[in-house]
């Protein structure tokens, strides 16, 4: 007998997760990139920076697919004992739904773009080779668009979904790294950065899909982000790691 109810439950347990889809910003979490600023030992004091890098990386509840390509400029500048960035980025990619086919939210996938801004500042102490930037700030403000945000905004008020229709995010942490240079050669560079942060305004899905989450609340509003730089000459590329896979690949001007 309970060979035979077993199957009905699995199917019970199947109908009542595709029930509970979750829908995110495009950019939930993945607006924060890592900053190049000139270090202590730069001949230049003062750096122009483009880069563009892939993103590869899954919604809230880890359901679905996202892959964006993203442009940023930014400028930066070194002074003694601190650096200051900031800069604009544009993002355009696709949201594919990886749930049942049979769904009636299914949809293979949506375009979704954003324009945004960011500013970075940190404290530093020079020790040889070496910039510990020990305390900083990041912060990112982002809107997104297109057929993906648009779905959001049709659902939010659908029972069977929880949903987070916003599309201004405004992010800020703080961080921490350590950037260095090659012996005798200040022009090969490489760096690791650690942040912390949080993406501030009333995040929809508080009142439903967090307070009933198996995991942790805490960890849907605060996020960690590792990142790595490496500077040859005048060519960069950064790599960071969280909830998503990002590689950068820029120059320096």
């Amino acid at each position: 007998m309970s060979l035979k109810i077993l199957p009905v439950l699995l199917f019970a347990a199947f109908l009542f997760t595709s029930c509970s889809h979750v829908y995110t910003p495009a950019l939930y979490h993945q607006d924060i990139a890592y900053q190049p600023k000139p270090a202590s030992f730069d001949s230049v004091k003062v750096a122009n920076y483009v880069s563009a890098g892939l993103n590869l990386y899954s919604n809230t509840d880890l359901s679905d697919a996202l892959t964006s390509g993203q442009l940023n400029l930014s400028r930066a500048y070194v002074f003694k004992g601190y650096n200051l960035s900031y800069g604009a980025f544009g993002v355009a990619g696709d949201y594919s739904n990886t749930g049942s086919k049979t769904s009636p939210d299914y949809f293979s996938d949506k375009f979704f773009g954003a324009l945004g801004a960011r500013a970075s500042a940190d404290l530093y102490v020079t020790s040889g080779r070496f910039d510990i930037r020990y305390i900083g700030f990041e912060a990112a403000y982002s809107h997104e668009f297109g057929s993906y945000a648009d779905f959001r905004q049709s659902i939010q008020s659908s029972p069977n979904f929880d949903v987070d229709p916003r599309t201004n995010l405004f992010t800020l942490g703080l961080t921490s790294e350590v950037i260095f240079h090659n012996t005798g050669n200040s022009n090969f560079q490489n760096g690791i950065r650690g942040f912390l942060g949080t993406t501030f305004g009333r995040y929809d899905l508080d009142d439903s899909y967090l307070l009933n989450a198996s995991s942790s609340s805490f960890l849907h509003k605060v996020f960690p982000k590792a990142s790595y730089f490496i500077k040859i000459k005048n060519y960069f590329g950064t790599v960071e790691v969280g909830s998503e896979f990002f590689i950068r690949l820029g120059l320096q001007f």
